[in-house]
């Protein structure tokens, strides 16, 4: 394909959960990627996505094996990223896994060395940087709005799953909990408005030992045991030499901090969820009022998500057209599996100081990524 402008990258998923429909859906807005087939555990999962979006369904090994499958979008369960995308990559097929890379950073590393060992490309959600939100930021902080930034902060807080979800045992067992299931939004906008972090301290509780199951389904006013922290406050010196608060809880009912603030020499910085692509953008210069921009209308800022009464901006896949760009044009990734190994490794940290009470050393290195400007952004379009 490298050599090719016009090809299109073949897509094969493996994982045919309910996130697979964004993907699925998504895949028509890129010029750049075509959907050829999906796999899963459960072959009835596979037949019912391959009916709705026309594509075929395969077994696992099938669909590692396909010559027409250029790359494998892996949304499986995080439990099974590392097995799922090293089989991948055995195979010889670039991969783009769903959030985290890998459960440890140790696997993680193991991942990114063997696509390079290979020549494959490796990219990780999440993408949601490369949104209008997530632009419209890196260009502010790149054209100075703040000046040298200082410090900031960043909150991902609320009640966890068991109100809702009818079976979330899963979401608060070791490789769960709120820094590795929301963490990877927020440190990767922070990564790419701010570059590579450099040390973490960190403090981690449980709010509660155990927690009752709330939502509608079998489990129903069930008791589970917690096992991972669900209340971690963290500090993260950045290679810059910014500090900021992290704080990431699912033992909080209702608070009121937004969800990332970057305060710098001439101005502040306000920025919306990072687990959408839209939103607002608000800026204050030498402390004067916010100054806010819109997404609304901004590419890849409209609302989209749920299909049936948008309230937010979802383009999944984003990530993915911009790796098939950079294997065309022969440029990094912009969501690689460097980033995502480095936000990996901030992770494990923030969980590692919060038991030992000890400073972390972040070990990985890498370049953030380069800025999507409008214009390329564009011609990812269909």
């Amino acid at each position: 394909m490298a050599g090719n402008s016009k090809a299109k990258l073949g897509i094969g998923v493996i994982g045919c959960g309910n996130i697979s429909m964004t993907y699925l859906r998504n895949a028509a807005l890129f010029a750049g990627v075509e959907l050829r087939a999906c796999a899963d555990i459960s072959a009835d999962a596979a037949a019912l996505r391959a009916r709705e979006y026309g594509i075929r369904a395969l077994s696992v090994d099938q669909l590692l094996a396909d010559p027409e499958v250029d790359l494998v979008l892996n949304l499986t369960v995080p439990a099974v990223h590392f097995d799922v995308t090293m089989s991948a990559l055995s195979a010889d097929k670039h991969v783009f896994t769903e959030k985290p890379l890998a459960t440890s950073a140790a696997d993680g590393r193991i991942l990114v060395a063997e696509a390079k060992r290979r020549g494959l490309r490796l990219g990780s959600a999440p993408d949601t940087f490369l949104g209008a939100a997530g632009r419209r930021a890196r260009r502010l902080m790149d054209e100075g709005a703040i000046g040298r930034p200082v410090s900031g902060t960043a909150f991902m807080m609320g009640r966890g799953m068991e109100h809702w979800h009818p079976n979330p045992q899963f979401y608060y067992q070791p490789g769960g909990g709120p820094v590795f299931d929301m963490g990877p939004y927020y440190l990767t906008m922070m990564v790419n408005l701010l570059g590579p972090v450099v040390r973490v301290m960190a403090m981690a509780t449980k709010g509660q030992e155990e927690r009752l199951i709330t939502a509608d389904g079998p489990f129903k006013n069930t008791r589970f045991k917690v096992g991972t922290p669900t209340n971690i406050l963290s500090l993260l010196e950045f290679q810059s030499g910014a500090t900021v608060n992290f704080g990431a809880s699912w033992d909080v009912f209702r608070h009121s901090n937004h969800p990332i603030e970057l305060h710098g020499t001439e101005g502040s910085l306000r920025l919306p969820d990072p687990d959408t692509f839209g939103g607002t953008v608000s800026l204050s210069e030498h402390g004067a009022d916010w100054r806010d921009f819109e997404s609304d209308g901004e590419l890849y800022g409209a609302k989209n998500w749920p299909f049936d009464s948008p309230d937010r901006a979802n383009y999944r896949m984003l990530g993915v057209a911009d790796l098939a760009r950079g294997l065309q044009e022969g440029r990094p990734s912009r969501a690689s599996g460097e980033l995502a190994l480095h936000v990996l490794e901030i992770m494990e940290a923030i969980l590692l100081s919060g038991e030992s009470r000890q400073l972390v050393r972040i070990d990985t290195q890498f370049t953030p990524p380069s800025r999507l400007n409008e214009d390329e952004a564009r011609s990812f379009l269909a």
